[in-house]
């Protein structure tokens, strides 16, 4: 630890700041506590509402900045972390796998840690993080050559590093930790590589094993050391050997859900992209080529890692439709508890808490083309003609026939997370217009290399915009109202009982709207492109805000025609934290 390091938790205790350990207590309030935000979603049930209204529509005008601070170095891309607040500090990662912790008051840096990254990483969508996990004395967070670090809270000492699998196979960690009953639960990243996606629980002290839980039929679980039970059944819908690199990565990391104590995790593509060479070419009777659990949700017990349920909102994908988008807990308008998951593949889906069935799907973009609806049973009504073409039915054998579909494989709704307020019922979803030319094309699995099997361009469908903010009511999909942006938004959402929405854009505009109306009430031009978390706290009779500045993750990289659009903007690696002085509270 350097000099500076020493000093500033030497100010720290000096000044009277004793930090208290984190109980599964405080992280199960954790939605409901004003004075800090201990877990990724601000609340592990991930809607992202915040109870405080001292800020509101009367007097956001007044929101102005308290502090700002920067990640430093040379190190920037993509920041798409959510700040955590816990006794007087805020602790947040950045790109290339750091964590920094920041005096709340100042905005000073008390400790740095910085991953040391071997050479050879193979993060498919940016260098991201995407936040931490606070329990006990501790603070976790994973790292790019897939591993999950646990640090002291006080110090940035290391307490335990383990290995979450090997890098070199493909694999990677970007999300931020879930942490239930003193488990530090994490997923995986990887699924471009032909990765096999997993869950994986490890005691919060130690950081040993307690389950792994693999998401593909065929693989073996573990509990505590010991061969638990399989995922699925070996070859009822994976033909031949394909499940070994049948991808299904758990790259956004999960939510708990208390009241039924499960664990949701959804899980990306099935491996390769080309869902022609997964089912031998030809049609599937039944669901005999679904490729489980790829592309599902899936209820998870927490104590043994065991699937108790699953709903798949894409079998036998074809279209890169990762099925990993969060799944947030509400109670609906008949005071049903729901689960509701805005997917890649353009439509908004309602499942029962109890059990994950089905209960309804709305689209929420324009212009669907891969499938005309979603049926009784939850199961797409495929366009057939609308699925790329197989490759060994061409003349050449080297391109299956190229056809235009829309959403775009980086989806109707990607990475960026919703939110629910519990003031309007209403869900604030970050989505994007666009579409895609795709075909597949023949591809050999070969450890640590990108396995596609597929070629793609991105298109905008529409001249005016891409991004769409859409405020849509879970009981019957209307859209309430919808805010249009030139460029794709990226950036996650916040909901207050204020009756404010927050979000940012690649622009760099942080926003606060009105939840009922859609009406632009405040902005702060941050100087890059906003593709992080927005938070907030109390503190000291204050509300503070706070958001990460700085552009970047898929859409530069993966974009196609999209990505010539955006090339403009500047990169950036900068927290804003923003306070609503008391004396302007009432204007």
């Amino acid at each position: 630890m350097n000099r500076f390091v020493l000093a500033a938790v030497a100010a720290l205790c000096a000044a009277g700041v004793a930090q208290a350990e984190v109980t599964e207590q405080d992280l199960l309030n954790d939605a409901t506590t004003t004075g800090d935000v201990l877990t990724n979603g601000m609340g592990r049930d991930l809607q992202r509402y915040s109870p405080l209204n001292i800020l509101n529509k009367d007097n956001v005008a007044n929101l102005v900045p308290a502090w700002a601070f920067s990640l430093g170095g040379e190190k920037q891309r993509g920041q798409e972390t959510q700040p955590l607040i816990h006794d007087g500090v805020m602790y947040l990662t950045g790109s290339y796998s750091r964590l920094y912790a920041v005096d709340l008051k100042t905005g000073q840096e008390i400790w740095q840690y910085d991953a040391r990254l071997p050479e050879g990483i193979l993060p498919c969508c940016d260098v991201v993080n995407r936040g931490a996990a606070i329990y006990g004395n501790n603070i976790y967070f994973g790292t790019l050559d897939a591993r999950i670090v646990a640090l002291d809270l006080k110090t940035g000492d290391v307490v335990w590093n383990k290995e979450i699998a090997e890098y070199k196979e493909g694999y990677s960690y970007t999300a931020a930790p879930l942490i239930v009953n003193g488990l530090v639960i994490t997923g995986n990243s990887g699924g471009e590589f032909g990765i096999v996606g997993e869950v994986q629980a490890r005691d919060a002290n130690t950081g040993e094993l307690v389950w792994t839980r693999p998401t593909i039929e065929g693989h073996m679980g573990t509990l505590n050391g010991a061969e638990s039970t399989m995922t699925g059944t070996l070859n009822a819908t994976w033909p031949g050997d394909l499940w070994k690199t049948g991808g299904g990565a758990t790259w956004l990391g999960g939510s708990y859900d208390a009241d039924t104590n499960t664990l949701v995790f959804g899980t990306g593509n099935p491996a390769p992209w080309n869902s022609h060479l997964r089912n031998a070419g030809t049609p599937v009777e039944g669901n005999a080529g679904d490729n489980l659990y790829a592309a599902s949700r899936l209820g998870i017990d927490p104590a043994t890692g065991e699937i108790k349920w699953h709903f798949q909102t894409t079998p036998r994908e074809g279209w890169d439709y990762d099925g990993v988008n969060e799944v947030v807990g509400f109670v609906d308008a008949e005071g049903n508890k729901r689960y509701a998951t805005a997917d890649r593949n353009g439509f908004f889906y309602i499942l029962n808490r109890e059990d994950g069935k089905f209960v309804a799907a709305y689209p929420f973009v324009k212009d669907i083309s891969w499938a005309s609806g979603i049926d009784a049973e939850g199961r797409p009504i495929y366009n057939e003609d609308n699925r790329p073409g197989d490759p060994s039915a061409a003349a050449d054998g080297a391109k299956g026939e190229q056809i235009f579909a829309v959403p775009s494989f980086l989806g109707g709704k990607n990475w960026m997370p919703m939110a629910y307020s519990q003031n309007t019922g209403l869900f604030y979803v970050p989505s994007n217009e666009w579409g895609m030319d795709i075909w597949n094309e023949p591809v050999t699995y070969k450890k640590g290399a990108a396995y596609l099997g597929s070629g793609f361009t991105i298109k905008p469908l529409f001249e005016d915009h891409i991004g769409s903010l859409k405020a849509m009511d879970p009981n019957t999909g209307e859209v309430k109202w919808e805010f249009k942006n030139p460029s794709p938004l990226w950036g996650g959402v916040m909901t207050t009982a204020g009756g404010l929405v927050f979000t940012g854009t690649p622009e760099g505009k942080f926003i606060a709207f009105d939840d009922a109306t859609g009406e632009e009430l405040w902005s702060f031009q941050t100087g890059s492109g906003i593709v992080g978390q927005p938070i907030t706290w109390e503190q000291d009779g204050e509300q503070y805000v706070s958001v990460i500045s700085g552009w970047g993750g898929a859409v530069p990289l993966w974009g196609g025609e999209v990505a010539k659009e955006v090339n403009f903007l500047n990169q950036g690696g900068m927290v804003w934290t923003f306070r609503l002085p008391k004396q302007l509270a009432s204007n």
